[in-house]
């Protein structure tokens, strides 16, 4: 009878154990979660990709391991991101107007064909504008990458210059009508960002 129970003893202690070790990994796991969310649960978020704005820990191929790449990355996507979000607009927008019964050239035509329609120009003359448009916007960028605040300053109108301590992506000043980036004393500034790389993603 002693000999049996101690077995059962021994049998529960162990049963016991074991149920606390699986308990106390599970806690690691959610701990570890709660400090960094990550796309892979349990998986650690390399180191480098620490303080980015939307950062779930996802570089399989590790191609954020240069810093000077990795900067460029995330200005890529935030731009590409932002593209896709106006693309949506363009789509629905004028979808709704359309609709609603307001007209002009090329009111209806379906997106997909959008490209090919004919309006009061040749599509090469809008192609062009856009290019040197672009090409202007997009070496301003660049430059403000290479050393932030070295464009905040209008090359024109000089009496137009950005709000000092602007980061590369985030201006402010007059690309912030609404006053988003200041409202609370910036304290949701952070949060918006996130918001804004998660519906880009999308």
């Amino acid at each position: 009878m002693q000999s049996l129970a101690k077995l059962t003893s021994a049998s529960t202690a162990g049963s016991a154990l074991k149920k606390t070790t699986i308990v106390q990994r599970r806690r690691n796991v959610v701990s570890r979660a709660g400090k960094s969310p990550n796309w892979y649960p349990g998986k650690e978020s390399p180191k480098y990709l620490e303080g980015l704005t939307g950062n779930f820990g996802f570089d399989p191929l590790e191609l954020g391991t240069e810093p000077e790449q990795l900067k460029w990355f995330v200005q890529a996507e935030l731009l590409h991101a932002r593209f896709a979000m106006l693309g949506v607009v363009g789509i629905l927008v004028p979808e709704i107007l359309t609709k609603a019964g307001f007209d002009w050239p090329g009111a209806g035509v379906n997106w997909v064909d959008a490209a090919t329609f004919q309006y009061d120009a040749d599509s090469k003359v809008y192609f062009v504008i856009q290019l040197f448009l672009m090409h202007w916007v997009e070496i301003r960028r660049y430059q403000d990458m290479q050393k932030e605040g070295s464009v905040a300053q209008d090359p024109i109108f000089k009496k137009y210059t950005l709000p000092e301590g602007a980061k590369s992506g985030y201006p402010g000043g007059v690309f912030d009508p609404f006053g988003w980036t200041t409202r609370n004393g910036g304290e949701n500034l952070e949060e918006l960002k996130l918001e804004e790389i998660k519906n880009g993603r999308l």
